[in-house]
């Protein structure tokens, strides 16, 4: 045996005519109380390597997981509380207060069940609500929810340019509304690569490494953010009120905004097709709208008032928004070199037939 770093060697052993086995370390065997006889799983996985864990039964975090809450919690304190459990991933979530849960308390249990991917009401009682997960073990493809978030916030920026342009409150509350549908989609993602750090049946199940996991949760994070800042314009039509903007400040902002939605476009597909170039190309694209920021702020210091404001929250938000596609580009770089490093080594040719 040898042993280095924490990684423990075996020889690889032939018995019989096909069949190749290794030992255990012992020390392994005996902390999991595992005997002669056990089953072990293996799982293969994309990146040549194999998990190795004992069949232990139903999973651990199977269990009911219990919290206790007061009735007079902050609202925006006992749903961030909520969205960590949730993220934990335990499957059944019993929430507990001392004494009859008030109605204000049941109620934001019901409106988070009603926003997540997954919670279910299973069970309610005077001083309980039970959440059951009914995902389970068949979760969404974590890329197909990164392309839905994609979807997503690309209208919300088209949105929020439409209803800026129009200073359409209708169109403004949508956008706003559906910044929750990104959230849940992030908080999802969140919850999928959480479980995958913890137990190797969950990493398994979504068909991806630890550093795909890690890829992706950076990306939705960006694209929860870039949501955000489509909110933060489409709120500016309520200030803006029937104020008109100047036509080459608009136009200016316009230009911005579309250099920095097909940014984002181009972030993802390099991110997909691990081109590099073309994530540069978007990190180059980035610094431009940097620059013509400052010819527009120029502008905007002639301005007063909340119109100045407005156009200020605009401009701010459109170059954020590209500054985080550069961000996705800048991942998607890191993982496209990172899959070359971690590829099999090609044999080379001898030229022989």
């Amino acid at each position: 045996m040898r042993s280095t770093g924490g990684f423990h060697g075996r020889r690889i052993q032939k018995t019989g005519g096909s069949t190749y086995i290794i030992s255990l370390p012992k020390n392994w065997v005996t902390s999991r109380g595992l005997h002669e006889g056990d089953v072990l799983l293996f799982s293969p996985r994309s990146d040549g390597s194999i998990t190795l864990y004992a069949d232990e039964g139903p999973r651990a975090d199977s269990v009911k997981r219990s919290i206790e809450v007061s009735n007079d919690m902050d609202e925006d304190h006992l749903f961030r509380r909520l969205i960590a459990e949730y993220i934990a991933g335990a499957p059944l979530l019993e929430i507990r207060t001392p004494g009859r849960m008030s109605p204000r308390t049941r109620n934001i249990v019901r409106g988070f069940a009603q926003r997540m991917i997954g919670p279910e009401i299973l069970e309610e009682t005077a001083d309980a609500v039970v959440l059951q997960d009914v995902v389970g073990a068949n979760p969404l493809p974590i890329p197909s929810v990164i392309r839905r978030m994609h979807q997503m916030v690309r209208a919300m920026q088209s949105d929020a340019m439409a209803a800026f342009h129009g200073r359409d409150a209708s169109i403004a509350k949508d956008v706003v509304e559906r910044d929750w549908e990104v959230d849940r989609l992030h908080w999802f993602v969140e919850k999928q690569v959480t479980m995958a750090l913890r137990d190797a049946r969950a990493l398994t199940s979504l068909g991806l490494t630890l550093p795909d996991c890690a890829t992706y949760l950076l990306a939705s994070r960006v694209l929860e953010r870039i949501a955000d800042h489509a909110v933060k314009i489409a709120e500016t039509v309520e200030m803006l009120g029937k104020e008109e903007p100047p036509t080459s400040v608009v136009e200016s902002l316009d230009k911005l905004h579309a250099i920095a939605a097909n940014g984002l476009s181009e972030a993802l597909d390099a991110l997909d097709s691990g081109d590099i170039a073309r994530a540069n190309a978007v990190v180059d694209v980035a610094h431009r709208v940097t620059r013509e920021r400052e010819k527009i702020l120029h502008e905007l210091a002639t301005k007063r008032g909340r119109l100045a404001v407005a156009l200020a929250y605009v401009l701010e938000s459109v170059e954020r928004s590209a500054s985080y596609a550069s961000d996705l580009a800048e991942i998607a770089i890191n993982h496209a070199v990172a899959l070359r490093d971690s590829a099999p080594p090609v044999a080379a040719s001898t030229g022989k037939s």
